[in-house]
């Protein structure tokens, strides 16, 4: 009996289509993020001053979805069953609004101050999703958190952290829109926190009760002055007697503003850390410029580190007792003592310090992790946000980061290295995709020379049928990961059956 391999047209082209298929996801997820990061590394806004046009792209991608998921989330009230300390339950839905509230409002302050007339404005495809993420904000279920915390009078008693999230939301919408509607609510908060920070008795307060972090009264003050252009208010005295709660004796030993301190001893809990001297050097430099300076200086100084493979800004001090490996909630991934967050974040603190030196190192690392995918999507980030009740946390704080332009005044420091993480990145977006297509080509050739048969061929070409129609219908849904899956099942047919005959004539 002759063993030379017979074609069986249904199974052949069912072996024909799953090569390309596996080829067309060999390119979307890894050839297209490679081709992402060479246009990455050639916008001229991540070397100094401006907004790259990849940022826009990722806006343009980002609105309907975050619209869609914030009013789905305040619409569904299941807010009000976060638990009371899970922060990416609590904080992170909140954060994510702001964040993409603030990215707004540098985006359309840099369209306007282009004069781009042949631009559509961000806001002009952004009002829904804008008016959603205020909705959220203010969303009285989304407060239940706080309102626990503190009971009914949590917006007029300490709260710093939540408090400085509603002001620095309703102060970018507010810009945004012109609506007044919020400013009764924003002037309120802005008032009521000034008046209690300055009659406090070292200018702190606490965000939780019995937890004190200076930074997030940093960002409040900055967010209290921000507020000042809409309110047309003046909040310059109190900014100025505000310095008195993180200098002299209330910095750590390195001059920096700590952590985290207990009010009630006056003690430092945490000194310094990467992920808190990133968030306030985006405020700092605008409320104390000289000073804003010297932080800057000594954190580079004291937290910045080169490995070779990678550069960028330490979670602790270098030569300070602490883990180089570890996972925290708010410093992420510390990866060889690289702050993840950290890092992420001290791209908007060099950017806001003029530092693009290390803006550049930061965002091109930041390009080759991200892993953008096809239509905008940064897969990395979103995998590491909170995927049931914060999705684009990520995504958000990114573009905010990458949109946030120098302090007045500050000088414009240009420069900076490709790190080893760029080149890893294309190792495995181009190595990988073209292995991939190369051994996917060869095949296919075979396959064509070869043939393949196997039992049942028609009803395995309808089960295949079955499953590769779920698995695009997954897709165009939007639900990657099932998709995904279901394309891959797909790949498990045709079966060539288990006999050694059969088996000999069918090509894997």
């Amino acid at each position: 009996m002759s063993t030379e391999p017979r074609r069986c047209l249904p199974l052949v082209s069912i072996r024909i289509l799953n090569l390309l298929m596996l080829a067309a996801l060999a390119s979307f997820a890894f050839l297209a993020p490679g081709f992402a990061l060479v246009g990455d590394l050639r916008e001229e806004a991540i070397r100094g001053p401006g907004i790259a046009s990849s940022t826009r792209q990722l806006h343009r991608a980002l609105t309907p979805r975050f619209e869609a998921w914030a009013r789905e989330r305040v619409s569904s009230g299941r807010a009000a069953n976060a638990p009371l300390h899970d922060v990416p339950t609590t904080e992170w839905p909140m954060f994510t609004a702001v964040f993409y509230l603030m990215a707004t409002d540098e985006l359309q302050l840099d369209w306007q101050r282009g004069g781009r007339a042949d631009e559509r404005p961000p806001m002009e495809g952004a009002r829904g999703a804008v008016d959603a993420a205020r909705d959220l904000l203010l969303d009285p279920v989304h407060h239940s958190w706080v309102r626990t915390h503190w009971g009914d009078g949590y917006l007029h008693r300490e709260n710093v952290f939540f408090r400085s999230l509603i002001v620095g939301g309703l102060t970018s919408y507010a810009r945004l829109t012109g609506e007044r509607g919020s400013l009764p609510m924003l002037r309120d908060q802005v008032e009521t926190l000034a008046t209690a920070l300055d009659q406090s008795e070292n200018g702190l307060l606490d965000d939780y009760p019995g937890e004190c972090y200076p930074i997030d009264v940093l960002a409040a003050i900055g967010f209290i002055r921000r507020a000042d252009a809409v309110l047309g208010t003046d909040h310059s005295a109190f900014v100025h007697r505000a310095l008195r709660a993180f200098e002299g004796p209330m910095a750590d030993e390195l001059g920096l503003v700590p952590y985290r301190v207990d009010l009630q001893t006056g003690e430092q809990v945490q000194p310094s850390r990467g992920i808190g001297n990133s968030w306030i050097a985006v405020f700092a430099p605008e409320l104390w410029p000289e000073q804003a300076r010297d932080w800057y200086a000594e954190y580079a100084r004291a937290f910045w580190q080169d490995r070779g493979w990678a550069a960028g800004f330490r979670e602790f001090a270098r030569g300070t007792p602490s883990s180089e490996w570890l996972f925290e909630i708010d410093a992420g991934p510390v990866l060889d003592g690289f702050g993840t967050s950290a890092s992420a974040f001290g791209i908007a603190a060099a950017r806001r310090n003029g530092r693009f030196d290390h803006a550049y190192t930061l965002s091109a690392q930041l390009a080759a992790a991200s892993w953008r995918l096809p239509g905008g999507t940064l897969l990395a980030p979103r995998i590491l946000s909170h995927a049931a009740d914060a999705p684009y946390l990520g995504e958000a704080a990114i573009l905010y980061f990458q949109t946030v332009q120098p302090a007045d005044g500050v000088p414009v420091v240009t420069g900076g290295e490709t790190p080893g993480l760029v080149y890893i990145g294309f190792a495995v977006y181009f190595g990988v995709s073209g292995a991939a297509l190369a051994l996917l080509g060869r095949a296919l050739r075979r396959l064509w020379t070869r043939g393949v048969q196997g039992p049942h061929a028609w009803l395995q070409a309808g089960g295949w049928l079955v499953l590769a129609g779920a698995g695009a219908g997954l897709l165009l849904q939007g639900h990657g990961v099932a998709g995904v899956l279901v394309v891959l099942l797909a790949q498990l047919l045709p079966y060539a059956g288990s006999s050694p005959a059969v088996a000999a004539r069918s090509v894997a």
